[in-house]
Parts: structure tokens; C-alpha cells; sequence
């Protein structure tokens, strides 16, 4: 006979709850009756260890969790700069509290790795702060980045601003799953982004499941928040009145499209649309990034923005494919820096292969692969 597992009911619809699972959804996932899910939750019966412990897999809970007397308190590790109108938002999904964990933990492996290496502090990190000026932080990062424009697309662009963020010693994680599990899509709706601010190893992190047009605003206000010092989750929202939410999104807003040499080009028209791609391939970025100035600045409305916005996010999704490179992924989210510091200690014997794979969420006998693909 099995051995059942004396858990705390409570705990099983807290996990649930927590998961934002149906009692329905949960018991396909287990899988077993609904009405055996039911009668668990209400303390009737009990599962088996292996039963419990597949609830435990599946609403994404350490096991022992379930076996407490009571839910245990769970806050983000960051401060939450996410508001609309003054207003915070609900209780952060498991989904955003299990990826802020997992950067935290690669920072902290990074921290000790580059003290180890005796690395100096990063000068920029913290510089400046909200009450400086937007143009005198836009230059520095302008100086410090070094990326030249001419000729880039806003894709191009992008890549380049990655690779000068991570020359510099800032680790760029980008990912729209949690981990490696595909079943477990961040919501773009819930944030955009979110920045580390450290002296050794600041780290800005970008949801990708947001439009590609979306995320060089985005990448360029969490390196403000970087530039502040100021570590946070992030929306993005035109509608976020925290000073340091309203600063960094000025400061993206200047680097990418200068105020002056904007509104000396804007041209009025009906159909506000028709002009973006020219000022697109002008100031080398994506139409929605000349849309959102062009709101910024009070030449479109904010509903208006946020439909084209919404147009662009739900194209996006529409031509979305699954797959890809699954190394190319995996330098996206780990970022090519710590992959490289990671590989670098495990080729060395300093570190077990077993633990380089739980880093970088690669299998240990493919890290060899995975560093191969990052020399290219």
C-alpha cells in the first residue's frame, strides 16, 4: 500500500491558489479525479508522497512547503516600482517570483566569482541619481556605450547596445519563459523588465515575451535604473508616476530619440502613422519607439499609443514560432558574460560541471557545446 502524505490541506489550495490553477486544471495536471483534488483540499482524505509530490511539481513549490503549518510569507527580493495611476499592482505571479530568484541566484555565484577574480567596482553603477539631469545621464551612458548608429536598424541596434552593456561589466539577461520551462510564459502584462543595481555585477533582465519593437526602450530604462543605482521591477507604463520610473523612461526616451532633433522632424499630419518608418530608419529604432516619444512629447495620445502598442504586441504573437537555437536562447538568458564566467571555472575543474549545468540550465554534457556556440 502506498504511503500517504500527512500534509496540511491548507497548504495544498494556498499551492494551488498560488499557481492560479483551477481545483479542475490542477487534477489534469496530477493526474487524477477533480473530485479527489477537492476532497484533499478539504482535508477528507490524503494523497500519496508520489501524489504529493506531483502537486508540488506542478504548482511550482519546494515539496517540504506543503507539510508547514501555515503559507509562508513571500514577497519580491526587489522593490516593486510596477504602479498605473498610483496604484500598486496585485500580488506578483510565481511565474516573476521564481525568475527574480534565479537571477538573484546567478548574481550572487557572479559576486563571488569576480570577487575572487579581486574585480573592481564598476564607477557608473550609481553615478547619478533622480534629481540629476536626464541629458547629463544620457550622455555619460551615450559615452560609456559607445555604440555607433550609422547604417543600424533597430535590431542591429539592439544587439550592439547588449554586447557594449556587457563590455562594460553588465550582465543582459533576456528570456519570456521561466527557466527552460516553455509551459511557463512570463506575462508581459505583468512587467517589462527589471535592473540589479551592484557595484560588481549590476544586471538588467528584459521579458521577451513583449513585441521585439518594445524591448530597446526598455533595455535603455532598466540601464538608466543601472546608471541611478536603483534596482526594481519595472512596466514601462506612460501612466507610473515613482520618480525613478518617470526618470528612467525620460532618460530612454532622450537617448533614443533626442527631444530636438525630434520635434524639428515630427511631422503633423491626420494620419500620424504614415511618418514612422522615416523617422524609424532615421533615428535607428522601431517605429513603436517613435510612437512612444511621439506620446511622451504629447504628439499622439496615450490611447493612441497604447493601441498601437497592443496592434504590434499581438503581431508579434501571431508570427511568433516555437523553437529556435536552443544555445542562442540560452545565451540570450543567461546573458554571454556569465555564461562565459560559468564555463570558464567549470573547463577549469573550479567548478563541478553538475553545478554549471544548474546555472545555466544547460545539461553537463553539453556545456562544451554550449561554449563552442558562444565563440562564434
Amino acid at each position: 500500500m502506498a504511503t500517504l502524505a500527512h500534509i496540511n490541506p491548507a497548504l495544498l489550495s494556498w499551492a494551488r491558489e498560488r499557481a492560479g490553477l483551477t481545483q479542475h486544471a490542477l487534477a489534469e495536471g496530477l493526474p487524477v479525479k477533480s473530485e479527489q483534488v477537492v476532497d484533499w483540499e478539504a482535508g477528507n482524505s490524503m494523497p500519496t508522497f508520489k501524489q504529493a509530490q506531483r502537486w508540488a511539481a506542478v504548482t511550482h513549490v519546494p515539496f517540504g512547503f506543503l507539510f508547514l503549518p501555515a503559507p509562508p510569507a513571500e514577497n519580491l527580493p526587489l522593490p516593486d516600482l510596477r504602479t498605473v495611476d498610483g496604484q500598486l499592482p496585485d500580488k506578483p505571479s510565481t511565474n516573476l517570483l521564481d525568475t527574480v530568484r534565479e537571477v538573484l541566484n546567478k548574481q550572487a555565484w557572479y559576486v563571488d566569482y569576480l570577487r575572487d577574480q579581486e574585480r573592481s567596482s564598476l564607477s557608473f553603477v550609481g553615478h547619478f541619481d533622480v534629481r540629476s539631469s536626464v541629458r547629463n545621464v544620457v550622455e555619460d551612458m551615450r559615452l560609456k556605450l559607445e555604440v555607433d548608429t550609422n547604417g543600424k536598424n533597430g535590431d542591429e541596434y539592439l544587439r550592439q547596445l547588449i554586447r557594449a552593456a556587457e563590455t562594460l561589466g553588465i550582465l543582459v539577461m533576456r528570456s519570456g519563459i521561466v527557466g527552460t520551462n516553455t509551459h511557463r510564459k512570463l506575462d508581459v502584462g505583468e512587467f517589462r523588465g527589471f535592473a540589479v543595481s551592484d557595484s560588481l555585477a549590476p544586471i538588467v533582465f528584459i521579458n521577451s515575451a513583449d513585441a521585439p519593437t518594445a524591448r530597446l526602450f526598455t533595455l535603455i530604462h532598466e540601464l538608466a535604473h543601472i546608471w541611478i543605482g536603483s534596482s526594481g521591477i519595472s512596466n514601462v507604463s506612460q501612466n507610473n508616476h515613482r520618480r525613478e520610473e518617470v526618470f528612467c523612461n525620460a532618460v530612454a526616451g532622450e537617448f533614443l530619440v533626442p527631444k530636438s532633433e525630434f520635434e524639428t522632424t515630427w511631422k503633423k499630419t491626420d494620419n500620424w502613422r504614415e511618418g514612422l518608418a522615416e523617422l524609424a530608419a532615421k533615428f535607428h529604432v522601431s517605429a513603436l519607439v517613435i510612437a512612444r516619444r511621439a506620446s511622451d512629447l504629447g504628439y499622439v495620445s496615450r490611447e493612441e499609443y497604447s493601441r498601437y502598442y497592443i496592434e504590434e504586441l499581438q503581431a508579434y504573437r501571431q508570427r511568433e514560432k516555437n523553437g529556435g537555437s536552443f544555445y542562442r536562447n540560452a545565451g540570450a538568458k543567461n546573458s554571454v558574460r556569465f555564461s562565459r564566467a560559468v564555463i570558464a571555472e567549470a573547463m577549469s575543474g573550479r567548478l563541478l560541471l553538475r553545478d554549471a549545468g544548474k546555472l545555466l540550465g544547460v545539461q553537463p554534457a553539453k556545456i562544451r557545446t554550449y561554449a563552442e556556440t558562444l565563440a562564434e
